[in-house]
């Protein structure tokens, strides 16, 4: 009959002091269930019968079974620190991003006194038609362009088709291109946009970009904002 304490696995730990880490109370725990087993151990010793002893296997068999119960939880320890780690390193990472300009997939962005710019990559020549709605989806741009071979940018003033100004605000830009063949050419677009906050509840955190969240390994690149003229 096996004499390992039936909860060396699920037992709560010992009440610690105040403060105590998870770490030292699962150790407490592990060390109260080793003193356990050797108590029980030693008795089944004490008491076995001298015509039929305790068979050395069993006895092996059952320090193996706690030996591997107690590096179990170490390793579940272990795991939650390493956890807990990248968590805050992931929370420091994306503090930093607040007040940075960054560029994602994406085709909002926000028109503010400069205008409001976007990027797009076109694999091949194509002929554009660029659409900019606003926020409700009314539509105040719309144009036709050349577009060239790889990465570009579109930079839109504010002013309608019709001449008249749009207020600040999110405006969505959509292309629909085809080349010399009348063939659809897939244009991606990206936006650039600062970073206004981070929300560190989320797992993994997010990034607030133009009232879109994103998660970091959606940022393609951070753009370094551009040198004031010299006086």
């Amino acid at each position: 009959m096996s004499v390992i304490p039936t909860n060396a696995a699920s037992s709560p730990a010992p009440t610690g002091a105040s403060g105590s880490s998870p770490t030292a109370s699962n150790d407490q725990m592990i060390a109260s269930n080793f003193t356990t087993f050797l108590q029980l151990l030693t008795t089944q010793l004490q008491n076995q019968n001298p015509l039929d002893p305790l068979d050395t296997n069993q006895f092996t068999q059952q320090l193996v079974q706690f030996a591997q119960v107690e590096q179990q939880m170490k390793s579940n320890d272990t795991l939650a620190s390493l956890l807990a780690l990248e968590k805050n390193a992931q929370q420091t990472t994306a503090l930093a991003y607040v007040g940075q300009t960054v560029v994602v997939d994406g085709s909002t962005t926000a028109l503010g006194s400069k205008g409001a710019t976007w990027s797009f990559n076109s694999p091949s020549v194509a002929t554009a038609n660029v659409v900019i709605k606003d926020a409700t989806g009314q539509t105040a741009y719309t144009g036709t362009f050349p577009v060239n071979p790889g990465a570009q940018n579109f930079t839109w003033d504010g002013h309608g088709t019709d001449g008249k100004t749009w207020p600040a605000g999110n405006y969505t830009m959509v292309i629909n291109a085809t080349d010399a063949n009348g063939q659809p050419v897939n244009v991606s677009s990206e936006v650039q946009a600062t970073v206004d906050s981070v929300d560190l509840t989320q797992n993994p955190p997010t990034l607030s970009l133009n009232g879109a969240n994103y998660t970091m390994d959606k940022i393609k690149r951070i753009v370094r904002p551009a040198a004031a003229p010299a006086a």
